[in-house]
């Protein structure tokens, strides 16, 4: 089955995603808000970068500064120790892999996963949504719950693999997601690949640097039920000063 084509397999795919976080309502979750983090942790003016050190190898991320709300959570997030001794615990090949769940630190083998948060009870962070800012291959982006507000977990993530795509089926994402692609991304997403059927509907506020290598190990890991791979993968991360 050829990808981003049908409106079923868009439901598949974000389906996915409901179970990173808390299925509690909007309403029953709270927001991180710029007050609370992003005018108190970041300090640095250029571009934090991040190493998470994996089983499979190392992967180097920059942050993107246009989106303060998911940069400074996940800052906090590495400070504070929370993606310590964590796992990828739902890897799909050709898509993304995803991590970030405090509940898979010392999970059992067959314990599912995708349902912690960091914060009790769980909150959320505004989307921070980017037409400059896509889905490529190597994208860090928010995991969330399916909430209207499209707000994203507290600490959940995944980075895409994803694959090729062709200017008919980015025409139709273009009309789908309400979005105009330039032709630099449409070269992008034709030539090293991505999601772009995520595009508008989950936030984007990183990349991979370095280590895109390491990306596809642990997407092509072989996994079992829930996406969780066979052998887990753990990883752990720091700040580069």
């Amino acid at each position: 089955m050829k990808p981003f084509l049908t409106t079923a397999f868009f439901i598949v795919l974000t389906m996915y995603f409901n179970a990173c976080s808390s299925t509690k309502s909007a309403q029953d979750s709270k927001s991180i808000t710029n007050e609370s983090t992003a005018t108190t942790i970041f300090t640095n003016p250029s571009e934090q970068q991040v190493i998470i050190n994996t089983t499979l190898g190392d992967i180097t991320i920059k942050l993107y500064n246009e989106t303060p709300l998911h940069r400074d959570a996940f800052i906090a997030n590495v400070k504070d120790g929370t993606y310590n001794e964590l796992l990828f615990h739902r890897v799909i090949k050709g898509f993304m892999i995803q991590g970030g769940d405090p509940l898979s630190r010392n999970a059992k083998p067959d314990q599912m996963l995708g349902m912690g948060s960091k914060h009790t009870p769980p909150q959320r962070i505004p989307a921070e949504f980017n037409a400059n800012l896509i889905h490529k291959k190597g994208a860090l982006c928010a995991a969330r719950d399916n909430n209207p507000e499209k707000a994203s977990s507290d600490c959940q993530f995944y980075i895409v693999q994803g694959k090729i795509a062709n200017d008919n089926e980015l025409t139709q994402m273009e009309t789908r997601n309400d979005i105009k692609y330039t032709e630099e991304q449409r070269t992008v997403y034709k030539t090293i690949g991505g999601t772009p059927f995520l595009d508008n509907n989950y936030t984007v506020y990183g990349e991979v640097v370095k280590g895109l290598e390491v990306l596809d190990a642990i997407a092509n890991t072989p996994t079992k039920s829930g996406d969780r791979p066979v052998t887990d993968v753990k990883f752990s991360m720091k700040l580069i000063d």
